[in-house]
């Protein structure tokens, strides 16, 4: 009996087995698949405090040195000022290198663009411009940054600058001239051997479509080299870009050089007025004097004091010469004019001496009749001193006239009869006849001017302008 209650047992277990076994092949459980973290997790994982990540200390620490390639985004470029030779633009810095300890194989995504606030979180290159005179950053309406970083551990980091550069300019072909600016990326603490930089293979200076200019134009080639730096502390990496820069003279021509044109051209006008005419002749030729000198001193206003010359200062001193020549002109006129007043002065003069010395000649002579032996022989010797000093004075004025090309013939003429004080006027010779002749010599010295000026102002054009725009403009081109 007990023997058959075993059996039924087992055979009651094994059926419990067997239906056991079908149930479980039939009940499909799901399968546990892993969650990825949440981005803060990740975050305090990647560069957290448990991370075990040292923003103090740079990527391949004791190793080769970080490669940082860099690229420009020139925004806007302008403010262009000569007194203080720099210029002004604004720029998106951007750096990339590689940092080890941020590759990352947890996340899904194969970069993540992170909150400007996780700079201080990570190491940065020590980048700053060593030409730089000013810069600022931009919060408006956040801060102006900008953080990626990559699956492999690459970084990217770019931040918009407003910077003020310094830039010498040569200012000897001013308004005409060309010049290279330069702006120059430097690292500060870390020498070499710890720290590079490059540009970009392509596109390492990109520039703005709408990029205009005010008074330069700026040309698609960048000059893109290295100025490494050798300090007492060590050799210091650096990579520059040279902007070239050619001035548009539009406004100068507008407000320096076709008034100033103008200005010559006027004081020509008292070349075609009457001698006569003193006070029109007198006030332009002033009057042209002191517009130059004022559209002179304008044109320095806005420029260094430089020690050497420019052109601009080429160009208006001569013509502030041509308009000054042109006022000397007619004090040479009006003095030629008057030559015939001087010479009958003169000849005036000449005639009352003569008269004097005659009646003196006429007195001596009765005094000496009448006057004992001593006395007579002091008179004498008075006489003659006083006869010498008179034919010196007149040997001086006969000088003076023959240099106004007439003799110092005592022969009257019939035209000169009746008027005694130009009794000793050369033969043939009356007062209208020399004034005319005077005159004349005046009206010649206008008539020659109104071609010689403009003659002369016309080959300095030639020559002022060939020697800027085509000679010293190639000699630029060549250099650069």
């Amino acid at each position: 009996m007990l023997l058959q209650n075993l059996h039924l047992f087992w055979a009651f277990f094994v059926i419990l087995l067997q239906v056991r076994s079908g149930l479980c092949k039939e009940v499909k459980f799901p399968s546990r698949t892993l969650k990825p973290p949440s981005p803060s997790d990740f975050l305090d994982k990647l560069m957290g405090r448990t991370s075990g990540y040292d923003a103090r200390i740079r990527p391949n620490f004791k190793g080769p040195p970080v490669n940082v390639t860099c690229n420009i985004f020139i925004n806007s470029f302008g403010s262009i000022t000569e007194t203080t030779m720099d210029y002004r633009l604004n720029v998106f810095l951007r750096q990339q290198w590689n940092d080890p300890r941020l590759a990352y194989k947890e996340y899904p995504d194969d970069s993540l663009d992170l909150d400007p606030s996780m700079l201080d979180s990570i190491w940065k290159p020590d980048l700053f411009f060593a030409n730089e005179k000013g810069a600022n950053f931009h919060e408006v309406t956040t801060d102006n940054k900008l953080l990626r970083i990559f699956q492999n551990g690459n970084v990217l980091y770019s931040i918009r600058l407003t910077l003020i550069l310094s830039c010498p300019m040569d200012l000897k072909n001013f308004p005409m001239d060309s010049q290279m600016c330069t702006m120059q990326l430097e690292s500060f603490g870390y020498t070499m051997n710890d720290l590079i930089f490059e540009w970009l293979d392509v596109g390492a200076v990109q520039v703005a479509d709408d990029l205009m200019l005010p008074q330069f134009v700026l040309r698609e080639e960048k000059g893109l080299g290295y100025c490494t730096k050798h300090y007492n502390t060590g050799k210091f990496t650096c990579i520059e870009v040279k902007f070239y820069l050619e001035r548009q003279m539009g406004y100068y021509l507008i407000q320096m050089y076709i008034p100033s044109l103008l200005t010559v051209i006027l004081s020509w006008v008292s070349f075609w007025i009457n001698m006569d005419a003193a006070p029109a002749r007198v006030g332009l030729g002033i009057t042209t004097v002191l517009t130059m000198t004022t559209q002179s001193s304008g044109s320095r206003a806005s420029l260094p004091k430089v020690s050497y010359v420019k052109a601009i200062d080429i160009w208006m001193a001569v013509c502030l010469l041509f308009v000054f020549a042109a006022l000397l002109e007619y004090a040479a006129v009006n003095f030629v004019s008057r030559q015939h007043k001087d010479f009958f002065r003169v000849r005036k003069k000449l005639k009352e001496q003569q008269r004097l010395r005659t009646q003196g000649s006429t007195d001596s002579k009765v005094k000496g009749n009448n006057t004992p032996g001593n006395s007579a022989a002091q008179g004498n010797v008075n006489q003659r001193c006083s006869a010498c000093a008179r034919e010196e004075e007149l040997a001086q004025q006969g000088y003076l006239l023959q240099s106004y090309g007439l003799s110092l013939s005592t022969e009257r003429g019939p035209e000169m009869d009746a008027t005694p004080v130009f009794a000793d006027l050369p033969p043939g010779l009356g007062f209208y006849e020399i004034r005319r002749r005077f005159v004349e010599r005046a009206k010649r010295i206008d008539t020659i001017s109104r071609a010689v000026f403009p003659m002369s102002f016309l080959v300095f054009n030639v020559l002022y302008w060939l020697t800027y725009k085509v000679l010293r403009h190639e000699d630029v081109q060549v250099t650069k």
